[in-house]
């Protein structure tokens, strides 16, 4: 069975690349990486946040893994389209990575952890190929956090079906409230944790349309099949929830909510 409950179909490739334009000041108005430095992007994907890193650090020296060869051709695809030249890209495993130790300045590392059956144990590899004094920037959601109008039972049900099927895969939907005992737990010095919220309405349309119709539902989507596989829900309940879901992104009724945690955090 696939371990990624959001699957490599090309709508989530997507999701993931809108998903980063949307939130980029949220998550990155804080990321910023010294010229020369050696930074490590544990994780990512298909590079929707290595565009923002290195355009927002364009004299820093950016190392860009992932363990899904597919997504690095999509994540080097997009570099090469921005003409992009600080970066190179390498398949590696978060938990076995392939570099001597004290190898980076900085590390970052963007919804990744959740997804991992032992995000300590990346934690603890992550901070041995770390320099001493170099910091370690994570970023997670949790998903028990997010809040919408209209609500429906359907519309709930399939939200919990995606928590619970990733659950069920051994992973942690709901990693954004722990990041700080994780961290301690890694031996790193914590600098902060920081709740990055999102609400939208009607008097953000852009925010609105592109919280609901451009992330959430679309991510939701991608685990209907886990879902129905796992007997989580019914199709008839699950098109309706679905449909309910996506009604929160219809102004003027409807609103959301959502929290991310971003974690900074010293060796």
């Amino acid at each position: 069975m696939n371990k990624y409950v959001h699957g490599y179909s090309s709508r989530e490739t997507q999701r993931l690349q809108a998903q980063s334009g949307i939130l980029e000041e949220l998550m990155h108005c804080d990321t910023h990486y010294p010229a020369g430095s050696k930074v490590l992007e544990a994780g990512c994907g298909v590079g929707g946040q290595t565009i923002l890193l290195t355009k927002r650090s364009h004299e820093a020296n950016f190392t860009s893994i992932d363990i899904s060869p597919v997504s690095l051709d999509q994540a080097r695809q997009l570099i090469e389209d921005e003409g992009i030249t600080n970066v190179n890209f390498e398949q590696a495993n978060i938990l076995d990575l392939p570099f001597e130790d004290e190898s980076f300045d900085h590390i970052f590392v963007c919804f990744i952890l959740e997804h991992l059956s032992d995000p300590l144990k990346a934690l603890d590899e992550l901070k041995r190929v770390l320099i001493k004094g170099g910091t370690l920037t994570v970023i997670e959601g949790d998903h028990g956090s997010c809040f919408w109008y209209p609500e429906t039972p359907e519309s709930l049900k399939v939200w919990d079906c995606m928590i619970e099927a990733q659950q069920q895969l051994g992973h942690d939907p709901l990693i954004g409230r722990r990041l700080y005992p994780l961290l301690r737990q890694a031996g790193v010095d914590v600098q902060y944790v920081n709740p990055r919220w999102v609400y939208a309405d009607e008097l953000n349309p852009a925010l609105l349309d592109g919280m609901v119709n451009k992330i959430i539902v679309p991510m939701t989507q991608t685990a209907r099949e886990k879902s129905l596989e796992m007997g989580l829900i019914d199709k008839e309940t699950w098109n309706r929830g679905i449909a309910d879901l996506d009604n929160s992104g219809v102004p003027p009724e409807g609103t959301f909510f959502y929290t991310w945690f971003k974690a900074v955090a010293v060796k």
